[in-house]
């Protein structure tokens, strides 16, 4: 990887660190995969990062982000919450069906939080919850601010979600 900066290089391992967790979870997922997938060595994984449950959280906040982001781009310059709320449903199935790694992530986190904080460890949920506030907000504005169409849209993203984890087509429950 020469010629490649550290910043790029972190960047790499967080992507990395997304297709490896989003298969295999937190405990399931090692370090020396991570490194492997990126080419690099684990010790200097772990100059860019302290430990593995930082490379967790670096790839919770990402995945998060990716999905707040794919939301506010689509919604950006759209007239009216229909075409709003339509554009982000689009966008977002179009990000699941080209990085299915970014849901997958966000399942793990959501299924992390309660096993981390059982252990006293806050961090993994307050992250969880600080991306799906960031993802909330950002459609709730586009969706001018309704509560109701906001929470309906989660809920039928969630479905989604659901479905699309298990296996079975979006449209299986029509």
């Amino acid at each position: 990887m020469g010629g490649v900066s550290a910043r790029e290089r972190r960047e790499n391992v967080i992507r990395a660190a997304i297709a490896e967790f989003a298969v295999a979870g937190y405990r399931g997922t090692t370090t020396a995969a991570i490194a492997e997938r990126v080419g690099v060595t684990q010790p200097y994984l772990f100059r860019l990062f302290p430990d593995k449950k930082a490379i967790f959280v670096a790839a919770l906040e990402r995945s998060a982000e990716d999905t707040r982001l794919a939301f506010e781009r689509a919604a950006d310059g759209v007239e009216g919450g229909e075409r709003a709320r339509q554009a982000m449903a689009d966008a977002y199935a179009q990000l699941i069906s080209t990085r299915p790694e970014t849901l997958l992530m966000q399942m793990q986190g959501y299924g992390t939080v309660a096993a981390a904080e059982a252990q006293g460890d806050e961090l993994i949920g307050e992250v969880v919850r600080a991306g799906w506030m960031s993802i909330w907000e950002t459609v709730h504005l586009s969706l001018g601010a309704d509560t109701e169409k906001t929470a309906s849209f989660f809920a039928c993203g969630m479905l989604g979600n659901t479905l699309t984890a298990i296996g079975l087509p979006v449209n299986a429950g029509r």
